[in-house]
């Protein structure tokens, strides 16, 4: 192939009075397939100059205007060719593409494995062009973050420089599709709401009737499903992934694949500036800031890390559920005038373009969202008033946390000294027909059985699946064991890894075990109940508790060390609020339901109660973990 092959572009067109021209490129990748592309430039055609290119690989159509490209709080959100044109201004050449088997690209769609060598494949061909200086910078949100992170993984040739915002796989198994085991049912959310937009579904008007009148909560009550018989049956392709996603529940060569597996590859990604962009109510927290401390610790190109409060990729909105954190919260208005303006600045940073500019000079390596210090009151739009500000630091977790042990007591309290007595439990019965419900958290593309962000634990309704009147608080349930602090004396400031170590006993060969960090607001004339808000949460499947490669059954009865880890969080518990533990063992239908017969959650079609201990005593003194300000002296 020539440097500049006009067999795989299309004649340039001139969008918004020719002030930007559209090329259709038709890229080959090594088995032959091509993907189409559109390549925005201030000029038109082969002759243009030779300029850094920003590519965006996405599966949800190289033309679709997306809610997650948001610039501005209350500005319509902007059209691909108005991103382009920002950057084109800016004397930069813009790609975006669609993913294989999505939009205009031929091949088959697989979601995530078959992302790893189209992204190499795509950035070599750019090289080669005579309009790219041979700087190619992957940029995008979520799904076009995962490609980013498959793209490096893959090694050579890769990106000068790579903006992931709410994406980017370090272990998939970990987080954004398993967590400590179980499976996050998101990715059927996410499935068929995609089966929706599909090739197969534009070209077949039945196939596209079929999907859209499909129950989506009749079916998540009717699980678990079988080939042929779950809400995507109808287009074979997205069932048949979808299933072998849910079967693999061990972490074997399946979750090893660079797709989805940036921690076994970090070698091979290139030495390049990297900005890692999330949010506290969004899947991939872990993934975020482990790119973000891995890269730095290895690389010598900076990395960036960036936490705000939002939900998936909502960066403009102040709110996140039931609960709003203040003007301060958006990331436009605050830490730049526009979305657009923070990546066209970095974008000059990270390829050395940003002379001249002193606002630019002084990046922190981590700018994250310390949410609360609100008044707790209602707003106008009927959420919450928690409040918070943007901080600064050269690390994370932040210089001034330090480790604190908060340990578990039969009397419902989190206590700063270990347990003294010789025996002490709680026990409860935990019943997989009647699960936990899912109220918010680190959840996106869950609607309609779920939706992400903070909500009031103590105040579930209609709203939240699976939850029945007369819609009592969680922590009533008996298999719900809710400990807390006694009310603050001062402000206690919690910014870091959240987890709890658990000595656990049930009568099943298996079980879960879920935990779920909350900030308890005192009752006001708003809230008289108070308001129960959720800050992150986790869950471990118990039969992994030595291996996650090779899972063995437990011995009813005996004791078990478990560490249940939840996403790291980032909030000040206001004086006279309390910092409250509850522990139960599901989160549905965040995550998938243990059936405690010890089969495989994917294909079992029997469940069965256990009985599930929480340890609490000298010999096991449960507790959970979390970073605070101050270390335990900030608890008095």
């Amino acid at each position: 192939m020539t440097s500049y092959d006009t067999s795989h572009a299309g004649r340039p067109e001139p969008l918004q009075g020719g002030a930007l021209w559209r090329r259709t490129l038709r890229i080959p990748m090594r088995d032959g397939i091509r993907f189409a592309a559109d390549l925005y430039s201030a000029s038109p055609g082969p002759a243009a100059p030779a300029l850094p290119v920003l590519l965006e690989r996405t599966p949800y159509g190289r033309r679709t205007r997306r809610g997650s490209d948001q610039d501005r709080g209350g500005a319509p959100v902007p059209r691909p060719e108005d991103i382009a044109r920002h950057f084109t201004e800016a004397r930069y050449h813009v790609v975006r593409q669609d993913c294989r088997g999505r939009g205009d690209s031929e091949g088959t769609f697989v979601k995530y494995l078959g992302e790893g060598p189209d992204g190499p494949d795509t950035i070599a061909w750019l090289k080669r062009q005579p309009w790219c200086d041979g700087r190619v910078v992957m940029t995008g949100v979520s799904y076009s973050a995962h490609v980013q992170a498959a793209a490096a993984a893959e090694g050579a040739p890769g990106p000068a420089a790579m903006f992931q915002d709410s994406g980017g796989f370090s272990s998939a198994y970990d987080a954004g599709m398993r967590m400590g085991g179980a499976f996050e049912l998101k990715q059927v959310t996410w499935a068929l709401r995609h089966a929706r937009h599909s090739p197969e579904a534009a070209t077949d008007p039945v196939l596209a009737e079929q999907l859209l009148r499909v129950d989506v909560t009749g079916w998540f009550g009717a699980m678990p499903w079988r080939p042929g018989c779950t809400p995507l049956r109808h287009l074979s392709a997205y069932e048949d992934y979808l299933l072998e996603q849910w079967r693999q529940d061990t972490f074997g060569d399946y979750y090893r694949n660079p797709a989805l597996y940036g921690r076994g590859f970090y070698e091979r990604f290139p030495d390049a500036p990297s900005m890692h962009l999330g949010s506290w109510y969004d899947p991939y927290v872990r993934s975020t800031i482990e790119n973000f401390t891995a890269l730095r610790e290895l690389k010598a190109a900076p990395s960036y890390l960036v936490m705000g409060p939002w939900t998936h990729g909502h960066r403009c909105e102040s709110y996140a559920g039931d609960v709003d954190f203040g003007p301060r919260a958006t990331l436009d208005g605050n830490l730049a005038p526009s979305y657009l303006e923070f990546r066209r600045r970095w974008f000059d940073r990270a390829l050395g373009r940003d002379e001249g500019h002193p606002e630019r000079a002084d990046l922190p390596a981590v700018q994250y969202f310390l949410m609360g210090g609100g008044d707790g009151r209602r707003d106008a739009a009927g959420r919450m008033r928690h409040g918070g500000a943007w901080h600064a630091d050269t690390q994370w977790p932040p210089a001034s946390t330090t480790p604190v042990a908060l340990y578990l007591t039969t009397d419902g309290t989190l206590a700063t000294t270990p347990p003294t007595a010789a025996a002490a439990s709680v026990t409860y019965d935990f019943d997989p027909r009647h699960p936990v419900p899912t109220m918010g958290g680190q959840v996106t593309s869950g609607e309609p059985v779920m939706t992400g962000g903070a909500y009031d634990q103590n105040a579930p309704d209609s709203r939240v699946y699976g939850a029945r009147e007369p819609y009592l608080p969680l922590d009533s349930r008996p298999d719900v064991i809710s400990l807390s602090t006694p009310p603050l004396e001062r402000d206690v400031v919690l910014a870091g890894p959240v987890s709890a170590r658990l000595h656990i006993s049930t009568s099943a060969p298996d079980t879960d075990f879920t935990i779920k960090l909350i900030d308890v607001h005192p009752p006001n004339a708003d809230y008289p109940h108070g308001f129960a808000m959720n800050l992150t949460d986790g869950i471990v499947r118990c039969r992994f508790h030595r291996s996650y490669e090779k899972p063995e059954p437990l011995i009813p009865g005996e004791v078990y060390e478990i560490e249940v880890t939840a996403p790291d969080t980032a909030n000040r518990f206001v004086a006279g609020h309390r910092i409250r533990l509850d522990i139960s063992s599901s989160n549905f239908p965040r995550f998938d339901v243990n059936t405690n017969t010890g089969e495989p959650e994917a294909t079992a079609r029997r469940t069965a109660i256990a009985v599930n201990t929480v340890h609490m005593d000298a010999e096991h003194p449960s507790h959970l973990r979390v970073w605070l300000e101050g270390g335990a002296s900030a608890l008095g």
